[in-house]
């Protein structure tokens, strides 16, 4: 899954992250916030109105594409309207809610990172 987290250098890309995306939406997102706005992204249908179920859509699109990082899922393809659609490939390990958190927010990270959102070290 992950290794050994370096929490300190976690903590301070998160804070990178947050404080870049504050400047640019004029308010500090929460991690739901983030997840959404990942889905989003990954939908690759610019910003609209989403209805509620939509919006449960985007936030699974956006955990499985983060989980895609440690190799938990991987993209299936896309149905006729755009939308991707992932596979579990590997069951996720029982984890406490801090752990989950902690392996969004790297993640989080690493998918920032890899778009060139935040600088990686």
């Amino acid at each position: 899954m992950m290794d050994k987290i370096d929490l300190e250098t976690l903590k301070r890309k998160w804070e990178e992250l947050l404080v870049k995306l504050e400047k640019q939406f004029g308010e500090k997102p929460d991690l739901q916030t983030l997840i959404f706005l990942v889905g989003v992204q990954e939908l690759g249908q610019g910003h609209r109105k989403f209805e509620k179920d939509e919006k449960q859509d985007l936030m699974h699109i956006a955990t499985c594409r983060l989980l895609s990082i440690y190799g938990f899922y991987e993209l299936e393809g896309q149905d006729e309207e755009g939308w991707p659609h992932w596979k579990l490939v590997n069951p996720l390990p029982p984890l406490s809610m801090k752990e989950q958190n902690l392996l969004l927010i790297n993640a989080m990270v690493e998918y920032f990172e890899e778009a060139g959102f935040i600088t990686s070290e």
